[in-house]
């Protein structure tokens, strides 16, 4: 409540209900245009900024989805958005499209905090792939829980591994900033509703990419250090065991560490053998009811099978390769 007010430029008669609601996009203009001259556009009360439809109303529209921002590189280094260490990184523009038809009322505020806050104070997402972002995951630095946008580029090679990554920075959050709450504690328990919500925010893969990202550095120590913190955060017994799991038992054998991760992988195949013999063990119509979860959990096992076949863990291998034969069969005989 104390900060300075966020920079938009809209007045509030500009975005009041029934104004701007929708706004939609053309693509009259084919080069990468100024956000401000974007959002100067869209404000405008001249009717030629608007276009008619059949019925004679007036809309508010973007003259096009190609967007440019500007980047001051000395401000952005300045005031550490960007690192000296990767001064050579930070492109001279912004650039991007946005993608849909039309952007709504959040989305046309967004953009008018892009087009005034002159890199002044960082801008966070709370996550990509989503409308809200603008088409802007090329550019985000994932800090923790939260996507920081950077004049670096960096293409995400998926969904689930979007955001650059500064490992100093990602490092000081998870390991000595963030506090859990005591989560892993035998005394505190965790309802339905927070065991989603750290299912939702990932945190077994956001711990795991900064392992990996500490081990491309070459920073060994550090990595095995975040991945015993996550296991430690984050028991079967307090967060169900799921595909992140699996990863991070991967992460571990990149580390050397190949008890730790056959540990995960042997815990997590049991807990799929029993869950599995659980739901075949019951009338049809439960197991009829419960086809996503033994559907899922085989589907665990055959990753766990291919993790382990890419570390040549091949008595593992074996192992979960004939439990999963076997539980397979089994549900065939039962559908």
């Amino acid at each position: 409540y104390e900060s300075d007010p966020l920079p938009i430029s809209l007045s509030s008669d500009k975005y009041l209900m029934g104004n701007r609601d929708l706004t939609y996009i053309t693509d009259r203009i084919k080069q990468y245009v100024d956000i401000k001259d974007v959002i100067d556009f869209v404000a405008s009360d001249n009717p030629q900024t608007k276009v008619e439809s059949q019925m004679g109303t007036r809309y508010d529209y973007l003259p096009t989805r190609k967007l440019r921002l500007n980047v001051d590189s000395a401000k952005v280094l300045a005031n550490g958005t960007v690192k000296t260490k990767d001064a050579d990184k930070i492109v001279p523009a912004i650039e991007w499209d946005i993608p849909g038809n039309h952007i709504g009322k959040s989305e046309l505020i967004v953009m008018d905090i892009l087009a005034n806050n002159n890199w002044e104070r960082p801008i966070y997402f709370v996550s990509t792939g989503q409308e809200g972002t603008l088409g802007l995951d090329r550019f985000m630095q994932l800090d923790g829980f939260a996507y920081r946008l950077v004049p670096i580029e960096s293409p995400p090679a998926s969904q689930l591994n979007a955001g650059r990554i500064d490992t100093d920075i990602f490092y000081e959050k998870l390991m000595n900033q963030f506090t859990f709450g005591r989560m892993e504690q035998p005394d505190v328990y965790l309802d339905n509703y927070h065991v989603k919500q750290l299912s939702v925010v990932r945190i077994r893969n956001r711990f795991s990419r900064l392992a990996l990202a500490l081990l491309y550095e070459g920073k060994i120590e550090k990595a095995v250090k975040v991945l015993d913190r996550i296991v430690e955060l984050t028991p079967h017994e307090k967060l169900p065991y799921d595909n992140y799991s699996i990863g991070i038992a991967e992460a571990y054998y990149k580390c050397n560490e190949t008890e730790k991760a056959n540990e995960i992988i042997i815990k997590f195949k049991d807990i799929c053998d029993r869950l599995i013999s659980y739901y075949l063990d019951q009338p049809e119509k439960v197991i009829e009811g419960s086809s996503y979860e033994i559907r899922y959990h085989l589907q665990m096992l055959q990753t766990m099978i291919f993790v382990t076949q890419n570390t040549d863990q091949t008595e593992l291998t074996n192992e979960v390769n004939t439990l999963l034969n076997d539980l397979y069969q089994l549900y065939q005989t039962k559908i």
